[in-house]
Parts: C-alpha cells; sequence; structure tokens
C-alpha cells in the first residue's frame, strides 16, 4: 500500500499537467478559434507550472516535465515550419523526427536523456529511490546501459519520422493518414516491448557483476 502511494504521488501530478491539462487546453483553445501554434504554446504552462512547483516544494527539476515541454516546443517549432495545409503530415512525422535528434543530442551531455526517462519510471519518486537510482550511473554497465538505450531510441524515432516523410510523397493521403496514425503507436509499442526485454537482461548481468548494487 505505500508503495502504490509513493507511485501515486509520484505519477498523479505528472499525467494531470502534462497530459490532462494540456490536451484539454488545446482542444477547448482550438474549439474557439484559437491557431495551432498558440493553442500549443498555451497548453505548455501546464508543464511549466509543474516543474516550477516541484522545484519550489522539492528543490529539485521533474525531468518528465522538462520532456513534456520540450515536446511541446517540437510541436510548435514544426507547426511555424510546415504552415501548409499540403504538409500536415509531414509536420507530425517531423516533430517525432526532433524528438529523435533530441535523444541523440543527448549523448553528448553528462548523462543522456533515457537516464532521466527511467528515472522517472523506474523509481517510485522518493528521495530514496532516486538516490539509489543516481547511485547506478557510477557503474560502468549501467552507463553504457543507459546510452545504448538513447542510442536505439533517437535513431529509430528519427528513421521513423523519415520513412513517413518519403511515405508522404508517394502514397494516398487516405493511405497515409491510416500509416500516420498506426506506425508511430506500433515503433513506440515495439521499442517499450525492446526496453523491457534489454533492461531485464542488462540488469540480470549486472547484479551477476555487482550484487551489492542491487541488493535492498
Amino acid at each position: 500500500m505505500a508503495r502504490f502511494r509513493a507511485l501515486a504521488l509520484n505519477w498523479g501530478p505528472t499525467i494531470v499537467f502534462n497530459v490532462v491539462l494540456p490536451y484539454l487546453t488545446y482542444m477547448v483553445l482550438t474549439d474557439r478559434g484559437v491557431s495551432t501554434v498558440a493553442a500549443l504554446a498555451i497548453s505548455g504552462v501546464w508543464p511549466a507550472v509543474e516543474v516550477l512547483g516541484i522545484f519550489l516544494i522539492k528543490h529539485r527539476v521533474d525531468d518528465f516535465g522538462v520532456l513534456a515541454l520540450v515536446v511541446v516546443g517540437l510541436g510548435v517549432l514544426s507547426a511555424l515550419v510546415f504552415r501548409s495545409a499540403s504538409l500536415v503530415l509531414v509536420k507530425d512525422s517531423a516533430a517525432t523526427g526532433l524528438f529523435g535528434l533530441v535523444l541523440l543530442g543527448s549523448l553528448l551531455m553528462r548523462r543522456p536523456l533515457m537516464f532521466y526517462f527511467g528515472r522517472k519510471f523506474g523509481t517510485d519518486g522518493t528521495e530514496e529511490g532516486l538516490a539509489r537510482w543516481n547511485g547506478l550511473w557510477e557503474y560502468a554497465g549501467f552507463r553504457r546501459v543507459q546510452r545504448v538505450l538513447t542510442l536505439v531510441w533517437g535513431v529509430t524515432y528519427l528513421a521513423e519520422a523519415v520513412a513517413r516523410i518519403v511515405l508522404s510523397y508517394v502514397l494516398p493521403t487516405s493511405t497515409m493518414v491510416l500509416i500516420s496514425t498506426v506506425m508511430p503507436i506500433v515503433v513506440t509499442g515495439a521499442l517499450v516491448a525492446w526496453t523491457i526485454l534489454y533492461a531485464r537482461r542488462s540488469r540480470a548481468a549486472a547484479v551477476r557483476r555487482n550484487p551489492a548494487a542491487f541488493s535492498t
């Protein structure tokens, strides 16, 4: 029960401020005639509120909130660049590709983006859980896993975006509407399944090498 409560406290505000409120804000504004770019920009206020609130209360930056702001920014950028109606499908693909580039770019940072993403999904959000996750960075195997995950996700999303952009100019629009809806879901689902399998195998190997690091 205590773990469930910790998970709820960790994910509840995240879902509300990064998914529910931005979506509702975007839908209400566009229904009232606000432009797509303006609606996307305004909906980004909610993740910013969460990031600021967590920083003021817990004195740390919420990784998922920052990622949500990045996604909103990419959506605004793609909407500004691809304003033509004939490029609507390309716009959606561009946002995915830009996210892939962000992932690949984070490999140049001290810690890649998937480390922070994994910390959000792989812990209960408590100070102990976060400290334990951060402590794993000292192990070379863990660092390699995080970089491999970031590389694979970045390359895959970039390749998916390129494929959709090419197909947008080859296939009929009616066909591409279906592909653009299904393809990102399939690709993301495959990435999640691969990530879970790869992480489990890597963890098992790490436990064999450094049992003390994973002891409770």
